[in-house]
């Protein structure tokens, strides 16, 4: 069980797997007036900066799922060297249909949402591990304008335009849904640019240091697409946010 090797070589350096900055993350974690003890569940919680730096800084508890044994080993030495492996831990596993043994505060799927098979499905997944009047956060892509064709959506690695939704319509599907938009915090572009940008300088140093690996191909051929398609077309027309949201 594991995530596609493209991008545990690409983003083996990141700490943060999504365009958020830890700026974007310390103005979520004080935006949820978050309390000593909380206790978050996140899935597909990746090298497991939110839930260190939250056990850290707020003093919650936590638990991640994740499916990279990559990322879930750097989880763990994260929590060593901020000293909360008494706070939070994590596991290598499929999040898809986990719920915990326990209810928690928050529950967390911040870009990973095809683990209940879209938005809906996944807030419904997470409310299973919820506890009253808690807290569900979805970060998930948006439009920041529609594209004008199908060849620019999949340019933004998008199957199709309607894979995504503008904004309003996003925050509007949430209320249709039966939840309240509580907060709400957005990446920019440069949030972007640490997120994507990043991984060029990771890919190349891999190139460098696995020039006959088989899979070096692969790699060099995303390196030299990747700073192009980006700045076309994810720069210039995908949005990202996390949502945080409670049932009416």
């Amino acid at each position: 069980m594991d995530i596609p090797r493209i991008f545990t070589i690409s983003e083996s350096a990141h700490r943060i797997h999504n365009p958020f900055t830890p700026e974007n993350l310390a103005t979520l974690g004080a935006a949820l007036r978050l309390e000593p003890g909380a206790r978050l569940l996140d899935l597909g919680s990746g090298s497991g900066e939110m839930l260190c730096t939250w056990a850290r800084d707020f003093g919650i508890n936590g638990v991640g799922i994740d499916m990279s044994q990559l990322l879930t080993g750097q989880a763990k030495l994260r929590a060593e060297e901020l000293g909360v492996t008494d706070r939070v831990g994590f596991i290598h596993g499929d999040a898809a249909g986990y719920v915990a043994d326990e209810k928690v505060d928050v529950a967390a799927c911040l870009g990973a949402t095809w683990i209940g098979g879209g938005v809906a499905g996944t807030i419904g997944l997470l409310a299973q591990s919820l506890r009253p009047k808690g807290i569900i956060l979805i970060g998930e892509p948006y439009w920041q304008q529609v594209p004008p064709t199908e060849d620019v959506a999949r340019g933004c690695f998008a199957s199709s335009i309607s894979d995504f939704l503008m904004l309003p319509d996003l925050l509007a599907s949430f209320n249709d849904l039966g939840y309240d938009v509580v907060e709400m915090v957005l990446a920019n572009n440069d949030g972007w640019d640490r997120y994507e940008a990043a991984k060029w300088l990771t890919m190349r140093r891999w190139l460098e240091a696995n020039p006959d690996d088989d899979f070096a191909k692969e790699v060099r051929a995303t390196l030299t697409s990747e700073p192009k398609r980006y700045a076309t077309y994810t720069r210039e027309y995908l949005g990202w946010g996390v949502f945080a949201l409670m049932a009416r």
